[in-house]
């Protein structure tokens, strides 16, 4: 299988759809505010900027497009691939009204003998400039935090308080997490769709019966709970923001097509510590994220990295991570 390279047409995203994905989400971080922005302590991209699940929602239907049209879906439910892996660096910020264009190169895949998968390298640029690179892949198994199931999280998540702290033993050790409840609504899945120029009918369709939420748009809930576990924290979202650096997500599709619309998602977060192996070497942070539904199904697992803000302004030469 060997596909084209697939280059998009040029799109933007204005203003009004990084405030529809925001308020989809419930991402009140000040970066994407078209008026608070400004409060942010020497803010480098002089203005709002757009949702790093915005971005990548726009990727997940670039490339289902391009999977469509290559006839590749077809391989991806006769082998079974249930796991939607996405990885990508952030190299550059997306601002309102820059032109927007996203590179899908060659569809890479297993040969005979091999552990089947689909992969696709994925650029976005805006305005010529890099702002994002990775890939995407599609798996038996998850790419990242595969050895976690979920048999190893407590019972009955429902129980507890929205924004508790858990101690879970995972893999002999002992973690605390920051237990963030969500409810999954399909007006914001679809007014999520639409903020990433996403054509909702894609996904959802009354009168074709079809109700699907799309990858997404459950993790980028992760953002939320971050900036709330932030405000436990007591950290100041003016003086010292965090943002993002890197996505590592793995997406169970098999557990996608159960969620409906008001089930509960119980979103758990880890901050990882210096003795365990994902932990940066630089003033970098590193959570482990799981998006759990039903009886501690896992939705999604991802590791997303963070850096301060300030770490950035230190080497104003270098381009600044979106968050």
């Amino acid at each position: 299988m060997d596909s084209a390279v697939t280059q998009t047409s040029v799109l933007q995203f204005n203003q009004i759809h990084i405030d529809v994905a925001r308020n989809a989400t419930d991402d009140f971080n000040l970066f994407h505010d078209s008026q608070q922005w400004s409060r942010i302590y020497q803010n480098p991209f002089h203005g709002p900027i757009a949702l790093g699940f915005q971005i990548e929602s726009l990727i997940e239907n670039q490339i289902l497009q391009h999977r469509q049209i290559h006839n590749e879906l077809e391989f991806i439910q006769k082998q079974q691939l249930q796991f939607s892996n996405y990885q990508f660096n952030f190299a550059n910020a997306i601002k309102p009204d820059q032109n927007i264009s996203i590179n899908i190169r060659n569809t890479q895949t297993s040969k005979d003998g091999e552990t089947p998968f689909l992969s696709n390298r994925v650029s976005v640029k805006a305005d010529k400039q890099l702002a994002l690179i990775g890939f995407k892949k599609e798996t038996t198994q998850p790419l990242f935090l595969p050895d976690t199931n979920s048999d190893s999280f407590p019972e009955q998540l429902s129980h507890y308080p929205d924004r508790d702290i858990l101690d879970i033993v995972l893999k002999g050790q002992d973690k605390t997490f920051f237990l963030k409840r969500k409810f999954m609504n399909v007006s914001n899945a679809k007014n999520f769709l639409c903020g990433s120029r996403v054509d909702q009918r894609t996904f959802f369709d009354e009168l074709k019966n079809r109700y699907q939420f799309p990858e997404i748009f459950p993790c980028a809930f992760i953002s939320c709970a971050l900036l709330e576990k932030f405000m436990l924290k007591k950290l100041d979202f003016e003086r010292s923001p965090m943002v993002y650096t890197s996505h590592k997500i793995s997406v169970d599709r098999s557990v996608l097509t159960q969620l409906k619309s008001n089930d509960r998602l119980h979103i758990l977060i880890h901050l990882t510590s210096p003795m365990e192996k994902t932990v940066p070497k630089n003033n970098n942070q590193i959570y482990e994220c799981y998006g759990l539904i039903h009886n501690n199904d896992i939705l999604f697992r991802a590791l997303v990295e963070l850096t301060p803000l300030q770490g950035i302004l230190k080497h104003l030469k270098m381009k600044v991570p979106v968050t």
